[in-house]
């Protein structure tokens, strides 16, 4: 087998590896100090709907965090982009919050249907409105697919299912933008000069985050935090590059022995 690359490049998921909600994960904010102090390029790469960028940030920034704005790349943004080069007009089923990353797209007589993580959305009246929409014709884009997340009270559903939902009624698939998609992490390393190869993901959702990240060529670190659950490390093969308890393990790890 070839020689790995070295290591230029991290990307680091945010809910669930940083934070759960408005909580930081412990001794999180110190671990990104250390590892921004290596000669790496970090990226944070997420697939939340629930708020948009900026609101995303603000939260991070209250936690103690030293993020920048164009450090973070968002399956909202990866959306938005799909579809200004589709140039439709989207029935969005996303959170009030993220609407902001969708502003000066058209939205009046839609003829695509995009779906975030909308709880407030996912009652029957709009889901036959997205129905009826995808049998005319129009696309249905997935922003991302996650069967669930973490809350602070515990696990709660993702958007997944409800995608699902749809594509069994309309026998359409959706397109999905976010993890685990190979052209998600490829957009995130757009700008690094950083090959996949050379690049390593830290997460705690074995198959968006870890899964997703080793089909594109990386390297996937998953924590045990977050969504976490016995065994996810088992669901996916080839297995994690590694398994480890938090994001400060996992920094150690790379402090160690990638560099």
């Amino acid at each position: 087998m070839a020689a790995r690359r070295a290591l230029k490049a991290v990307l680091v998921d945010l809910s669930g590896t940083l934070h759960v909600e408005d909580s930081a994960v412990p001794g999180a904010q110190e671990a990104l100090k250390r590892l921004r102090a290596a000669p790496l390029t970090i990226r944070f790469v997420t697939n939340t709907t629930k708020e948009c960028k900026k609101d995303l940030l603000e939260r991070l920034t209250k936690l103690g965090f030293d993020i920048a704005e164009h450090e973070i790349f968002t399956s909202l943004t990866a959306a938005r982009n799909l579809l200004e080069q589709k140039q439709v007009r989207p029935l969005l089923l996303v959170d009030e919050k993220a609407l902001p990353d969708f502003t000066g797209i058209a939205t009046d007589d839609p003829n695509a249907v995009v779906i975030g993580l909308a709880p407030e959305h996912f009652h029957y009246e709009m889901m036959n409105k997205a129905f009826r929409l995808i049998l005319d014709g129009a696309p249905l884009i997935a922003i991302h697919k996650a069967r669930y997340f973490k809350k602070k009270n515990g696990l709660a559903l993702g958007p997944g299912p409800f995608v699902a939902g749809l594509e069994y009624a309309t026998d359409i698939k959706a397109t999905v933008v976010g993890k685990p998609e190979k052209t998600f992490f490829l957009e995130a390393l757009r700008g690094t000069s950083c090959a996949p190869e050379e690049a390593v993901m830290i997460g705690d959702d074995c198959r968006d985050d870890v899964g997703g990240a080793q089909n594109a060529g990386m390297r996937g670190i998953l924590v045990r935090t977050g969504k976490y659950r016995p065994a996810d490390e088992n669901k996916i093969n080839p297995p994690p590059y590694l398994t480890c308890e938090s994001f400060p393990e996992a920094v150690e790890h790379i402090l160690e022995h990638l560099l």
